[in-house]
């Protein structure tokens, strides 16, 4: 598979973006104090390194790639929080903050991307990175609800 120079440019970003969320959230996973907190940040971490080889993949030529389906990170959490706000809490939220800010604009960029390749296999792999960049969102969110973090 030949891809165009916007096509390189556009990967460049993908995958600039991915290192960024990798090195995000595994600090994040080491300053976090809720365990629940951790293991999310850690597993979210492993399916960003999924994306990133996948990009990798693509711009070494290969154009049939999986992603991320190897890792399950959790969906359902328990309240470590209550009201109350805790230096522990507004920690552990503003992480949350940060990451799902971040995970936004990684779904944004990947929404862009998805339009601009020519390979159709590619343009499904990108869709299927931008809906787990979405899931992350989703699961920052729901331990945030859960946490009375999100009002």
């Amino acid at each position: 598979m030949q891809l165009t120079q916007k096509e390189k440019d556009l990967l460049k970003d993908m995958k600039d973006e991915e290192q960024l969320c990798i090195d995000k959230y595994t600090r994040h996973s080491e300053t976090a104090h809720d365990a629940q907190l951790k293991n999310l940040f850690s597993c979210i971490a492993q399916v960003e390194r999924e994306h990133l080889n996948t990009l990798n993949s693509i711009e070494s030529g290969s154009s049939s790639q999986s992603s991320g389906g190897g890792t399950s990170c959790p969906t359902t959490f328990t309240a470590t929080y209550n009201t109350t706000e805790t230096p522990e809490k507004k920690d552990d939220c503003f992480l949350c903050s940060d990451l799902l800010a971040g995970e936004k604009h990684a779904s944004h960029l990947y929404d862009t991307c998805v339009f601009e390749f020519g390979d159709k296999n590619v343009r499904d792999t990108i869709n299927h990175i931008q809906k787990e960049e979405q899931n992350h969102g989703k699961m920052i969110y729901d331990y945030m609800k859960t946490n009375s973090m999100y009002s």
